[in-house]
């Protein structure tokens, strides 16, 4: 798969001119999707390449599917370090405003994880790894980066969704207003108006 990536980097940095808006440490800067962990900043694209070969995705994720995760790195400390990737499902919510702290406070975090790449330095000036999601939804994705000299860890949390928006009880929100103005109209004289309004139009006409 690694003998691809480089021909995916390439389409990515090419073809991407789309703006969008970030969600949690992901975000669009002139054009280019960035990750950053702490102070440094990488590229990060995810590609689905039995769906839509080299297309990029960054915070949205169309197919339940294979899908490859590339951080392309822009500061020279990350070759040097360890990094891992977990994704674990948004249960809580956190959508967008997932930070460190509310991973931190997860009581216990396995049980949330579908996905974790243990540690490992890559050198290439860029990490990757693939999952294969089995379950439309909302995630979170860790990345944690180990300082090479000093004991010390730099982490990156953002938000992001698989197979398509997810709008929660937004509809149901949504029918509950229209049935409370409805609700409202009718108790408030809305069909008398309406009738009156009538017959002063076919008064005027005539």
């Amino acid at each position: 798969m690694k003998r691809f990536l480089p021909l995916f980097l390439s389409a990515a940095l090419f073809f991407n001119s789309s703006p969008a808006f970030g969600h949690g440490g992901v975000a669009f800067e002139d054009d280019v999707c960035l990750i950053s962990i702490n102070f440094l900043q990488a590229h990060f694209t995810v590609f689905q390449p039995e769906q839509s070969e080299a297309e990029e995705h960054c915070e949205d994720i169309p197919e339940v599917a294979r899908s490859v995760f590339v951080m392309e790195y822009l500061h020279d400390l990350l070759p040097e370090m360890l990094i891992d990737l977990r994704i674990i499902k948004d249960v809580d919510k956190l959508g967008r405003f997932a930070s460190w702290s509310d991973i931190e406070a997860i009581e216990d975090l396995d049980a949330l994880t579908v996905f974790y790449e243990e540690p490992r330095i890559e050198d290439g000036g860029y990490y990757s790894t693939e999952y294969t999601f089995d379950e439309k939804g909302a995630y979170i994705g860790v990345v944690t980066a180990r300082h090479p000299t000093e004991n010390r860890d730099y982490n990156a949390v953002f938000y992001f969704q698989v197979g398509g928006a997810d709008y929660g009880t937004l509809p149901l929100f949504a029918l509950l207003l229209i049935g409370i103005h409805g609700l409202y109209w009718l108790t408030s004289g809305g069909p008398e108006r309406r009738r009156q309004r009538k017959l002063e139009a076919a008064a005027l006409k005539g």
